[in-house]
């Protein structure tokens, strides 16, 4: 028996939001105007998590460049927006 007659299993999953089996999703693709491909930590399923050892890392080079203090018990989503927020008032966001 062929492949080609298979149903799909759960690695197959369409993340697309279309209904093309063929439409498989792209890292680096453009983005449709008004659209954006950053999901807001809130919305985040392990937003929950604690921050991850990079995440705090890169939090301690910004909060001392931005002469902050950040408790170190924070979440993935929290961690997340500080690192947004001290980019951008260290000089250091793109």
């Amino acid at each position: 028996m062929s492949d080609q007659n298979q149903t799909p299993d759960s690695t197959d999953v369409d993340t697309t939001g279309t209904t093309d089996p063929t439409q498989k999703p792209m890292l680096g693709s453009p983005v449709a105007e008004g659209e954006t491909a950053e999901k807001d930590p809130s919305d985040w399923v392990t937003g929950d998590e604690p921050a991850t050892g990079p995440q705090k890392s890169y939090l301690d080079t910004l909060a001392r460049e931005a002469g902050e203090e950040i408790p170190a018990d924070i979440t993935k989503a929290e961690a997340s927006e500080h690192i947004d927020r001290l980019q951008q008032k260290t000089g250091r966001g793109a």
